[in-house]
């Protein structure tokens, strides 16, 4: 059994001296090493011999064990080493390659930013959770039982609540609106807070909508604010994201949780106002909806509307960003494709 402990061993380091790959290593560690190995066919027999001549074959054939593994570590550093050569003369005149940076999505960029302005003005930034119920999302806001918002066709209903009402009837969130009247009866008021986050309906997609999209809500409630402090918080916020006056205008419009309620719009950067696909070839694009909180929304947050009053506007994030570099579909934005996406680097 010694002759074929030593057998084995040279035959071993010899075929790991001459392996010339990592493959060939592997299949010699399995070849002697393994669980069917030779080396463990000849441990097999141990328990034939006598108790001295046992020890003494034990102890040669772990010698010969830590030889073998030994001679394969060796070999596959070897490897490594002249897989890692470098060939013919090395430049050292030459530079470098630029290691590959990551950077923020334009989308999340526009969010900081607007962070950023909001927070400078004393706003607070609130966050809830994407999954909301029909309490939250309609019932507090004023929309009728029969409104169409709550019909399958605009709100992914979560399945098993369809035929339950109120907190119990559980959906994607339609809109971030609903998280104003969470904040209000948690903090009370006065408040002034932001709340930026994407929303979810089933509609068709086109270069202005998609499914899953972002908006940016901001809320002030207060005693006595008036209308036109609402109206320089427009203009003062896209002035501090663009980085210049934009021509604003606002336009009566139908809103169940703000009374009363506008449409704003801002000249579209991507034609400046000329008219294109993105505006509908008018040249002005809705950028967000605003107005005062309707008092139906200050009572389901226990506020008196006959105290309290404010100014409200959910920012269509996605659209700001269009704006901001002149694309012409939002859906690009969300593609995932990188090809698009470098450029905002």
């Amino acid at each position: 059994m010694r002759e074929r402990l030593e057998t084995m061993k040279i035959a071993a380091l010899e075929a790991a001296r001459n392996a010339g790959t990592a493959e060939e290593l592997q299949q010699i560690r399995h070849q002697y090493l393994g669980r069917k190995g030779e080396l463990t066919l000849i441990l097999k027999e141990l328990g034939k011999l006598e108790a001295e001549k046992r020890r003494q074959i034990g102890m040669l054939s772990n010698e010969v064990k830590n030889a073998i593994s030994q001679a394969i570590t060796d070999r596959e550093e070897a490897l490594a080493d002249e897989g890692s050569a470098i060939q013919g003369e090395l430049d050292l005149t030459l530079p470098g390659i630029p290691p590959v940076s990551g950077a923020l999505h334009p989308i999340t960029q526009m969010c900081y930013d607007l962070n950023d302005a909001f927070l400078s003005l004393g706003f607070e930034v609130y966050a809830e959770d994407d999954i909301t119920s029909e309490q939250y999302a309609f019932d507090h806001l004023n929309f009728p039982p029969e409104h169409p918002a709550r019909d399958t066709m605009d709100t992914y209903w979560l399945k098993g609540s369809e035929d339950k009402k109120g907190s119990e009837r559980l959906c994607l969130r339609p809109h971030l609106t609903g998280g104003s009247v969470r904040y209000l009866k948690k903090h009370g008021a006065p408040a002034r807070f932001v709340y930026p986050g994407r929303v979810y309906r089933n509609e068709a997609t086109d270069a202005r909508h998609e499914r899953a999209f972002f908006q940016y809500e901001a809320l002030i409630v207060e005693k006595d604010f008036s209308f036109a402090s609402g109206q320089l918080l427009v203009g003062t916020i896209l002035e501090k994201v663009f980085g210049r006056p934009t021509d604003t205008r606002m336009r009566a419009g139908f809103f169940p949780f703000v009374e009363p309620g506008f449409e704003i719009d801002m000249k579209c950067l991507v034609c400046g106002g000329s008219g294109c696909k993105v505006c509908k070839n008018v040249g002005w694009i809705e950028v967000m909806p605003g107005g005062t909180p309707h008092p139906n929304v200050l009572k389901a947050a226990g506020l008196d509307p006959e105290i309290w009053s404010g100014f409200y506007i959910n920012i269509g994030l996605d659209r700001l960003v269009m704006m901001r570099y002149g694309v012409d579909d939002v859906r690009l934005f969300h593609s995932a494709d990188l090809r698009f996406l470098r450029q905002f680097r």
